[in-house]
């Protein structure tokens, strides 16, 4: 007879934002007449910028002429995307990235789900606490923990609570892992890392074998010049770190789908015997077997992104973004709310004044008819908090905050 994995089984609930998405669905037709704004799920809500516009339309143009057209293409990424990613995004800060280091992507939540693929079962994997919720739930799915427990902690995950008291900075663990997962600027509360605590970490996995996985899907809204956009901006960290980024949030890629994936050659991972082994190889391998690459028309839009127009367009897209954060934050610190993130972030972390993080969801939902992510979502550190994104027209940010405002 067919076999489940059971360890599907052992996820307590659907996926967050699907049951964001269910209740939300619910409401909506029960109430037809009611606007609801949604600044829950962070997706985007400006267009594709022209510069991104155009290569698009001129890939296509390509790929219908016998001359241009082009095949399966290379499942690293062809390299002119790869080129342009190293160039502009870590050679010009001084970063000694390579384009043979950079994997192209359909997405970064998928090749932080894939990425255990490539390392052994009985590797401990620590998570911030609370997260994007990808880390945890793909590590039970790969049979790596145990049982969730009444806490809402699963056994075999080592937790690390970025709470108000450490300025949700995780402390360095007193268990040691062998995977660490890091996420800055951080989804969900918006908290930028300084060069030396990222130090800390690079130190820490030097000393410990331990690889990080550095998530800095959002790096391009951080504006603090002292505040680094990549993980390889510290100090040994090309042999301990292998970085994801996504054009997603930077660029409206939500849609279209393009990311990468940075595993330097240095990074090294043992086998059962102690032998260092490169850990990109294996990657190369798990890409071209199960992934057949990102269609030639995204990946050259996704190029026309780091043209002088391009980069001109995208800031004013990114900028746009910010002044949204920047309205929320002032806006819920005005009502009364505790207020974090928003400031090299697109998210917006709040305490909710007493209420359970689903309780107000509804709340907000109801009353307000405003979507946001309840921030138990994200972890049971979370509970007590509410996430709101940047990602939404003006005029809804500005309406939702009065609606807040007007909240009992």
């Amino acid at each position: 007879m067919a076999l489940i994995n059971e360890n599907y089984l052992k996820l307590q609930a659907g996926y967050l934002f699907p049951e964001i998405g269910r209740r939300v669905r619910e409401f909506a037709a029960a109430n037809p007449d009611k606007k609801i704004i949604r600044m829950g799920i962070g997706d985007v809500t400006r267009p594709l910028v022209p510069s991104v516009v155009k290569a698009f339309h001129e890939g296509v143009e390509e790929m219908g002429s016998a001359a241009t057209f082009k095949g399966y293409g290379p499942e690293q990424g062809y390299e002119f995307l790869r080129e342009a990613i190293a160039k502009n995004d870590y050679q010009a800060r001084g970063i000694d990235i390579s384009a043979d280091d950079i994997f192209v992507s359909d997405g970064s939540k998928c090749d932080t789900g894939n990425i255990q693929e490539i390392f052994g079962h009985d590797n401990k994997i620590a998570i911030c606490d609370p997260v994007y919720p990808v880390y945890a739930d793909t590590t039970v799915m790969s049979g790596k923990t145990g049982v969730c427990q009444p806490n809402g902690y699963f056994e075999g995950i080592i937790y690390m609570p970025c709470t108000e008291a450490n300025g949700f900075i995780p402390e360095l663990p007193d268990e040691r892992p062998d995977l660490i997962f890091l996420c800055f600027p951080n989804n969900p509360t918006g908290t930028v890392a300084t060069k030396e605590e990222l130090q800390k970490w690079v130190d820490y996995a030097r000393a410990n074998n331990s690889i990080i996985l550095y998530d800095a899907a959002y790096e391009a809204f951080i504006v603090d010049p002292e505040i680094p956009h990549s993980i390889y901006e510290i100090e040994g960290a090309k042999d301990v770190a292998i970085e994801f980024r996504s054009f997603s949030k930077t660029a409206g890629f939500t849609g279209t789908r393009c990311a990468f994936t940075v595993v330097p050659s240095e990074v090294k991972a043992f086998d059962r015997n102690g032998n260092a082994l490169p850990v990109k190889p294996l990657w190369m391998r798990r890409q071209t077997t199960k992934f057949n690459g990102v269609s030639y028309p995204v990946q050259k839009a996704a190029a026309a992104i780091y043209t002088e127009q391009g980069k001109k367009e995208v800031k004013e897209v990114i900028e746009y973004y910010l002044e949204n954060a920047r309205i929320m934050r002032e806006s819920l610190s005005a009502a009364g709310y505790t207020v974090y993130g928003g400031e090299n972030a697109p998210y917006v972390w709040v305490k909710t004044n007493g209420y359970a993080s689903w309780d107000f969801f509804d709340k907000l939902l109801t009353e307000a008819n405003v979507v946001g992510t309840p921030g138990s979502g994200f972890g049971p550190a979370g509970e007590g908090y509410f996430r709101f994104s940047a990602f939404a027209d003006r005029e809804n940010v500005l309406e939702a905050m009065e609606r807040i405002k007007k909240l009992s």
